[in-house]
């Protein structure tokens, strides 16, 4: 079985999480500037096995999207180009951040390294976001 990879795409920063090969656990995997996702997810799937990206899907409380929706549609749409035999799918991404926020809290992480750290949020928000894809399939 291959891997399924999540992305939480930012302006600045992108979270990035995996499942392992049977796809029983979502963890956090890394985050990258976002000018150098394309290039490190293109390498990510060379050297492991994975069918699946899922994208978050930045929507608000009322159901429309929200203003970054089109930074992350011209993202997708250029790793379509890139990566043309891979299934990717978008899967709402609301509250996310919020639960990683408390995640992390709840973790014992110190404020002075959340601080210091801030892709750690974008990272485990990846996470969340595989980690529900996963339980919606179910």
């Amino acid at each position: 079985m291959a891997r399924i990879l999540a992305i939480d795409y930012g302006k600045k920063r992108t979270g990035i999480a995996v499942t392992d090969p049977l796809q029983i656990i979502a963890n956090g995997l890394t985050t990258v500037d976002t000018k150098d996702v394309l290039f490190y997810i293109k390498q990510y799937v060379t050297e492991n096995e994975v069918e699946t990206i899922v994208v978050g899907l930045p929507r608000q409380m009322n159901g429309e999207y929200s203003e970054t929706f089109r930074y992350i549609t011209a993202f997708v749409n250029r790793l379509k180009k890139e990566l043309p035999s891979m299934e990717i799918v978008y899967f709402d991404e609301r509250f996310t951040s919020k639960m990683a926020h408390q995640s992390i809290i709840a973790g014992g992480v110190k404020k002075s390294e959340r601080r210091n750290n801030k892709g750690l949020v974008d990272m485990v928000s990846a996470a969340i976001i595989l980690q529900s894809y996963m339980e919606s399939r179910k």
